[in-house]
Formats: C-alpha cells, sequence, structure tokens
C-alpha cells in the first residue's frame, strides 16, 4: 500500500514556473515507477511524465517535452515534477501514480495522490 500526496500547485503566469512534489509513504517507494497525470475541466486524465524506480528511465507527453521535467529522490520517497515554461493550456489538476510499469495509461496506476491544482493565467 502506497499513499500519496501532491503539493506545490498554484497560480503562475504564462512564461513561469512550479515544482510540484509528490510525497509517498511506505517502504516500498524506490520499488515503484512513478507518474504524473493531468486532467483539465471536461477533458480526460492524460498522461504528463514517467520516471521508473531508479531515475534512469523516463518518458513525457510531447504536449510537456522541453519544459516539464520529473525526478526521484527514493531516500524521501519524493517524486517531483519541474515545470518550467508553463502555458495556459497547462492549466489542469495534477496527480502523482504509483503502479509497477512506466506506461502512458491511467490503469496502469494502482494508487493515486488527491491532486493539485495548477492555473497558469495569460
Amino acid at each position: 500500500q502506497v499513499q500519496l500526496v501532491e503539493s506545490g500547485g498554484g497560480l503562475v503566469q504564462a512564461g513561469g514556473s512550479l515544482r510540484l512534489s509528490c510525497a509517498a509513504s511506505g517502504r516500498t517507494f524506490s520499488s515503484y515507477v512513478m507518474g504524473w497525470f493531468r486532467q483539465a475541466p471536461g477533458k480526460e486524465r492524460e498522461f504528463v511524465a514517467g520516471i521508473n524506480w531508479s531515475g534512469s528511465i523516463t518518458r513525457y507527453a510531447d504536449s510537456v517535452k522541453g519544459r516539464f521535467t520529473i525526478s526521484r529522490e527514493n531516500a524521501k520517497n519524493t517524486v517531483y515534477l519541474q515545470m518550467n515554461s508553463l502555458k495556459p493550456e497547462d492549466t489542469a489538476d495534477y496527480y502523482c501514480a504509483a503502479g509497477a510499469l512506466l506506461s502512458l495509461r491511467p490503469t496502469a496506476y494502482a494508487y493515486w495522490g488527491q491532486g493539485t491544482q495548477v492555473t497558469v493565467s495569460s
């Protein structure tokens, strides 16, 4: 069992930056693939970024490549999402998730946080 708590969301102007954090409980954090997803009002939840257990493999949605960076600190049971050059279309609730496979599909992740809201103003 893993419990996930996101933080770091907020309101930012276009072009600005935010860093999201996701703190995990449990001693098995380092064995999980971690992912960040987002969901805008009226839209389906979509993959943003994922990272394998060691941090050696990362994947990104095309829409965020070159702007967002996912990383993890297993000693702190924490995964991060550094978001730079934010755009209004990045506005959404952002969720971290833990799973066994580095997948773009939300159904591949067994554990989810409650989400943190990111609003990018133009």
